[in-house]
């Protein structure tokens, strides 16, 4: 028995769905860089970094694949089209639900993806101070040349 072809609302639908699993764990990764950046765990940023761009190159495909399906569809290929769609079937209530998942997750990854870069930034003015304390503190410990002789040239020794 041959398998029935999935209609362009069937493909929509699973496009959708798909594209909230994605985005769900982009949020999920970004939840993880979060975490690893408050704890100071920054051995694993490399491999989240890398996990977050395949991430993301997938979603700008999914979300290409969806914005062909509408326009196939008759509808824009934005946000309105989703939209448009989703008032032109009312009966496919599931799929409302689940474009409206995607906003609220997209909102979400939104806004953690701004914390994080900002607790990058602090961790990196930290490190950027504590470089600028190392480097001053060392030229205050130079208290001799390579000669052996005192470096300092005020002649605070104590038989002067």
């Amino acid at each position: 028995m041959a398998e029935k072809p999935i209609d362009g609302r069937q493909g929509f639908i699973q496009g959708l769905n798909e594209e909230a699993r994605l985005i769900q764990q982009f949020v999920d990764l970004l939840l993880h860089e979060q975490k690893a950046l408050s704890a100071g765990d920054t051995d694993v940023l490399p491999k989240l970094a890398d996990d977050k761009s395949g991430l993301a190159a997938q979603l700008n495909r999914i979300a290409e694949d969806r914005g062909r399906m509408l326009v196939a569809m008759g509808f824009s290929a934005d946000r309105a089209g989703v939209e448009a769609w989703c008032a032109r079937y009312p009966e496919e209530q599931t799929a409302a639900r689940t474009w409206n998942t995607i906003l609220g997750l997209a909102r979400e990854a939104q806004a953690l993806n701004q914390l994080n870069g900002e607790l990058i930034q602090l961790r990196m003015n930290f490190t950027a101070a504590a470089l600028e304390s190392l480097r001053a503190g060392k030229s205050s410990l130079d208290l001799y040349g390579p000669d052996g002789q005192s470096a300092k040239t005020d002649h605070r020794r104590i038989d002067h």
